[in-house]
């Protein structure tokens, strides 16, 4: 089919899957496209590429998990590239400022994940940077959930789950430390934003630069591991 040829070529971590798991991924993608619409933006035209690339990525951060697809989210916006969005903010005066941020993903709570198409090709084109847009908007329609339809067990098991929130808010406030401090850091800086970008941030880290991830986080690595049901640094 033809919709396999465009996972096989755009979606390299499809191809280091084992062989039961490429089929739990397809069928994860099968029911995505019949659940979810696409809407092409600014005249982009929806084509299969388009639809099966996002589909893939989405789904990839689905595996070994029971879930239900998403829930809240039925409309999929593709930009040709990156958007326009308004920003309010607050300056230390008192005074509001509004201005144009230019973004290459949204997610909302109950609402739609918007894509720039062409930051989805960059993502494609390195996926070992530790940068894929599509698996930082899908993070947070996860985190926004709040394990809606998940069995989970991070999300479901409170041990477990405290656990989780630790590992995750002790490496957050290392992030912003380190950041506040001007230092390198191994994240990227965004995920010193606040909490559900530094899932985010995580995320893709986790799935684009596993074996560095690892090494640098240690016990992060474990709790994405447990949440996710996956182990890419050993694929």
């Amino acid at each position: 089919m033809e919709w396999h040829r465009i996972v096989e070529g755009n979606v390299p971590y499809y191809r280091r899957l084992a062989k039961e798991d490429r089929l739990e991924l397809q069928q994860h993608i099968q029911i995505f496209l019949s659940e979810k619409r696409f809407e092409g933006c600014a005249g982009l035209e929806i084509t299969d590429q388009i639809k099966v690339t996002i589909a893939a990525y989405a789904c990839i951060l689905l595996l070994h998990r029971k879930t239900d697809y998403y829930p809240g989210l039925t409309t999929i916006l593709v930009y040709p590239n990156a958007f326009v969005a308004p920003r309010k903010k607050y300056l230390p005066s008192g005074a509001l400022i509004e201005y144009p941020e230019p973004l290459s993903g949204e997610s909302w709570r109950r609402g739609p994940v918007v894509l720039s198409w062409d930051d989805v090709q960059r993502s494609i084109s390195d996926s070992g940077d530790g940068h894929n847009v599509v698996f930082h908007e899908f993070a947070h329609q996860i985190d926004s959930s709040s394990g809606e339809g998940d069995n989970s067990l991070v999300l479901q098991n409170r041990t477990n789950f405290m656990a989780w929130a630790r590992v995750l808010q002790e490496d957050f406030q290392k992030l912003r430390q380190a950041v506040a401090d001007r230092q390198q850091t191994f994240l990227d800086s965004y995920g010193a934003t606040d909490p559900a970008e530094f899932f985010a941030v995580a995320t893709e880290f986790f799935f684009e630069k596993p074996k560095e991830l690892r090494k640098e986080h240690p016990q992060l690595y474990e709790e994405l591991k447990n949440f996710y049901h996956q182990d890419p640094a050993e694929l």
